[in-house]
């Protein structure tokens, strides 16, 4: 069984000939009882029974009345049976006796809960996500899970530990993907969710993560070593470029022939000028008033 769209006409043609009945009804029955008080009791019976016939018509007619609100679909079920759903705003007549069951169509948003998990390298890390989505088949919504908003709960928890156990906090080379990498994460997560809500009748719009962060009993360790990380980054980065300032002046002392050093003076040459552009201090200059080689 899949969605349909279930027979409906519209509820104020419905409402119309109901009180279009009621009025020819009513007169009916009114000549009935006035025949029936000059002739006899036969068309008083007669109009009473079809009065009576018309008001039960008209009360099952009425039970099949249903409004539909913008975004929002009904589910008709004919004793137990699913006969269609009704998804187009507006006041209709669907088949007497049914019951009808609202799903709603927006667009809606959840946020996970702060859940504590281990990532890939075995760290245990705090994360929490927030997941848009929407219902697009009011069968599935209904009948295919207990409940379709709870599903959605319990399946975003799941893909959200899924994702921290298979993902480091930090990548340390560039063929790994960490948790930190927004957009990437962001799309694995949607897509993992779309796949596991299907079923329902769900479709996931947007999920991303909003809280990302290391469990407290290691946060402070790990501080110490992104910084330490940080540091030795931007050591790096210092010494490649002072070794490239270096061989720049060496280079062009040579290529004007300002002076001629020999490889002892380069070395001390070399050695100053590292101490000087890798140093985190200022430098306090000395003049060397004598010769270059006393």
């Amino acid at each position: 069984m899949q969605f349909r769209s279930a027979f409906r006409v519209n509820g104020f043609l419905v409402l119309m000939g109901w009180l279009v009945l009621t009025v020819v009804s009513g007169a009916a029955a009114a000549l009935g009882f006035v025949a029936g008080a000059k002739d006899g009791n036969a068309l008083a019976i007669g109009g009473a029974v079809a009065a009576t016939v018309v008001v039960v018509v008209l009360l099952l007619l009425a039970t099949g009345l249903t409004v539909v609100n913008p975004n929002e679909a009904k589910v008709v079920q004919f004793f137990g049976r699913y006969i269609g759903s009704v998804s187009e705003p507006g006041f209709f007549s669907v088949l007497p006796l049914t019951d009808r069951k609202s799903i709603s169509l927006r667009v809606r948003n959840f946020e996970t809960q702060k859940l504590k998990v281990n990532d890939a390298d075995g760290n245990p890390v705090e994360i929490a996500a927030v997941v848009v989505y929407r219902v697009v088949d009011s069968f599935k919504a209904a009948f295919a899970v207990d409940d379709y908003e709870e599903y959605v709960e319990t399946q975003s928890e799941a893909a959200v530990r899924h994702l921290a156990t298979t993902h480091p906090y930090d990548a340390h080379d560039d063929e790994r993907t960490s948790l930190r990498d927004g957009a990437e994460i962001a799309e694995e997560l949607t897509v993992e969710l779309r796949e596991r809500t299907e079923m329902a009748g769900i479709e996931v719009l947007e999920a991303r993560i909003t809280h990302l962060a290391y469990a407290p009993e290691i946060a402070q360790a790990m501080l110490v070593r992104q910084q330490a990380a940080q540091v030795v980054a931007a050591r790096t980065r210092i010494v490649e470029g002072a070794v490239g300032m270096v061989g720049l002046a060496l280079e062009r002392l040579a290529q004007q022939g300002m002076v001629e050093l020999d490889e002892e003076r380069k070395a001390a040459m070399v050695s100053n000028l590292l101490v000087v552009l890798c140093g985190d201090r200022p430098t306090q200059p000395v003049v060397n008033a004598g010769s270059l080689y006393s």
